[in-house]
């Protein structure tokens, strides 16, 4: 691959990245403008400053010395919990292997263009580390690189399949198995108790998928939930990759796909009247005010809608809170095709690692079942491994359970294609165009042509 093109698209990349933020964490997904590339040059030129700060921050915290250290980790900064889990892992790891010692450097995400910036600074000095976490959505772009190395051999196929089928489709470009994570992400209907016996509507199933809400209940029951001080749903996570990660299995229950199955064009596909008949449903719940383009903060938990499309990770603060709640699986087509959406960060060995054999023993340790369990424990999220869940406590019943099994039965991962930032980017923009009146076709057919000519300029053979 050659080197401006590499250089160009992981400029291009950068510029997307602040919009691909990693579901179902505390934190919520970011909607990001463009940055230019004076502005990326600038941002980048502190990182080689900024370097030994992180190595002596990481050492100091009990991640190891990334001076001495044979395998070097690069990871987004985390909540206390996971930065413990590392001081643990790391310490455990460092002292059963004198002659393959570890060390993470923990980046800060406050800006949100460091860590991505961190990345293409290094790509283009050859000074990657052996271990790289990226979001899931961004796996194939950094495949597509030559980025990142396959994986296929540090795993078993009785293995692979302990892992949420979602997981290897995420992290799985041109049949090649590219990288691993712990743990996963979902989104399920959530729904106020207190607002639906108001509304003398009976309450979803949360054990009984063919007791879902179908399309057609999902639209008519928030229109009977919508009242003077609140409406009847939450449908928008955020403006920027918060709407393909949550409203995109709408998309596939009805039969409709965003780009071809290797991930080359999206004419056809993302603009095929099943993707504008969706669209154009979604849209009524904005059109009519059953919805807001502009939710207030902590809408479903304020009590100011009856009803939200939230992640596994609002299962916490629902728990805490005094709100009389109840959740459901995600909203399943007329016809009962239920799909529901997944993703999170992950691993990955880089073309930079020297010592390959040892990046993949540590990439099985950190990803063991019993590493899995304590880190998904940790951040109140669900593991990427089925066997996990049997050290995890609060899985076996209750919304944990729900999202436990649609990740097993309903997970889809969302596109993969090198070219994802472009079609992330373009389909929040047609949506919230189409929210606010644009004709679904014409904003649809834009985002097709854009991502096809990303495509073919940086990737086509």
């Amino acid at each position: 691959m050659k080197t401006k093109k590499v250089l160009a698209s992981l400029i291009a990349v950068t510029a997307a990245a602040s919009m691909i933020a990693g579901c179902g964490s505390s934190a919520t997904t970011s909607s990001g403008s463009s940055v230019s590339a004076a502005s990326s040059s600038s941002k980048a030129s502190t990182t080689s400053a900024s370097s030994k700060a992180d190595d002596s921050t990481a050492a100091a915290k009990g991640q190891g010395d990334a001076s001495t250290a044979k395998i070097v980790i690069w990871s987004p900064a985390d909540e206390p919990g996971i930065e413990s889990w590392w001081v643990d892992r790391i310490t455990a790891w460092n002292k059963d292997h004198p002659d393959l010692q570890i060390a993470r450097q923990p980046i800060d995400r406050a800006d949100s263009y460091a860590y991505e910036n961190k990345i293409t600074t290094a790509t283009t000095s050859g000074d990657l580390p052996d271990i790289l976490y990226v979001d899931g959505p961004t796996v194939s772009y950094y495949a597509a690189n030559d980025i990142i190395i396959p994986i296929d051999d540090v795993y078993s196929e009785e293995d692979k399949k302990d892992f949420m089928p979602s997981s290897i489709q995420q992290n799985t470009y041109d049949n090649h198995l590219y990288a691993i994570g712990p743990t996963e992400s979902s989104v399920a209907l959530y729904y106020n108790k207190d607002y639906l016996d108001a509304a003398g509507i009976e309450y979803p199933s949360d054990t009984d998928i063919s007791k879902a809400w179908t399309w057609d209940q999902f639209y008519e029951n928030a229109k009977k939930l919508t009242t003077s001080d609140y409406v009847g749903t939450n449908i928008i996570m955020d403006k920027g990759e918060g709407l393909i990660y949550a409203l995109e299995p709408f998309f596939y229950e009805a039969g409709a796909n965003f780009v071809n199955e290797d991930g080359s064009s999206a004419e056809g596909y993302v603009n095929s009247d099943a993707s504008v008949d969706t669209l154009n449903y979604l849209n009524k719940f904005i059109q009519e005010g059953i919805a807001n383009i502009d939710p207030v903060k902590d809408e479903f938990l304020n009590g100011k809608c009856a009803t939200m499309l939230g992640g596994s990770w609002n299962v916490a603060d629902l728990e805490a809170s005094d709100l009389n709640w109840g959740v459901s699986f995600y909203p399943v087509a007329n016809d009962g095709t239920a799909k529901s959406p997944t993703g999170d960060w992950t691993a990955a060995i880089t073309k930079d690692c020297d010592d390959v054999e040892g990046a993949q023993e540590v990439l099985k340790y950190l990803m063991n079942t019993d590493n899995i369990a304590a880190y998904a424990s940790a951040i109140a999220k669900p593991a990427s491994r089925t066997s996990a869940y049997d050290k995890m406590d609060g899985w076996d019943e209750g919304a944990r359970k729900l999202f436990k099994w649609q990740l097993e039965n309903t997970g889809t991962a969302r596109p993969t294609t090198p070219s994802y930032s472009i079609l992330s980017q373009g389909f929040a923009t047609a949506a919230l165009n189409v929210f606010a009146g644009a004709d679904a076709k014409s904003e649809l057919d834009t985002v097709a042509s854009d991502f096809d000519e990303d495509y073919k300029t940086y990737y086509a053979q």
